[in-house]
């Protein structure tokens, strides 16, 4: 495992990443580096600006996006380069930040590059339905969850209902608004056959435009 510093940065000639499952064929090749001190700081602080750029305010960073929400690559350097601590930002930085953080946030492809959900901007995202697995999870806190159980779940602020593929990460999505979240299976087989649509986040993020309470349980 090789450590860097972000003032001393070395990349070697050769770099590779472990192929991932099926659905994501399109991921740049990086290595894999151990984050300390200011590096892990500067690449999560990176990945908020790009967050901020794909996903919600595209149109104030003077970046356009197509209807899968595929962005021009060097038009998102162009963005980062004004913010002063990435005024030497490189693609090989953003390919590094895509290769480290915890979840799989981005997509690169050729010249373009586009987040894999999470969009609350204007123009709505077109998505390709997916068959999901047998279940899904929704985290959330006591609060919204009384509402749920009446309501569905509802996208909200953002475009599309997120939801979890294991009970971990749903509980840990739900911890962020309580600290003993409530965490919501949903039945997406039955969902599925009855004509809800599934899109895949990424490898732990589901998304759909509504969840019914009639396909919901409170996980005991």
């Amino acid at each position: 495992m090789l450590n860097v510093s972000f003032g001393n940065f070395i990349m070697p000639q050769k770099s590779s990443l472990k192929k991932d499952d099926r659905y994501f064929v399109n991921q740049p090749k990086a290595l894999k580096i151990s984050f300390e001190g200011n590096d892990k700081d500067y690449y999560v602080q990176l990945s908020k600006k790009m967050a901020y750029a794909l996903r919600h305010k595209p149109e104030q960073c003077g970046i356009k996006l197509d209807k899968e929400g595929f962005a021009d690559v060097n038009g998102l350097l162009e963005y980062l380069r004004t913010v002063k601590r990435f005024c030497n930002v490189t693609i090989q930085d953003i390919k590094d930040t895509m290769a480290n953080i915890d979840k799989k946030r981005f997509e690169l492809k050729g010249d373009n590059i586009r987040a894999y959900y999470g969009h609350s901007c204007m123009q709505k995202i077109e998505k390709i339905a997916t068959p999901p697995p047998k279940v899904l999870y929704h985290g959330t806190s006591h609060e919204a969850a009384e509402k749920i159980l009446k309501e569905g779940i509802k996208s909200q602020n953002r475009q599309f209902v997120h939801m979890s593929s294991d009970i971990e990460t749903a509980t840990k999505v739900g911890a962020r608004r309580d600290k003993d979240p409530v965490v919501f299976v949903i039945n997406t087989e039955k969902a599925d056959k009855d004509g809800l649509k599934f899109y895949l986040g990424n490898e732990t993020t589901w998304l759909s435009d509504y969840i019914p309470p009639e396909y919901l349980t409170v996980v005991k």
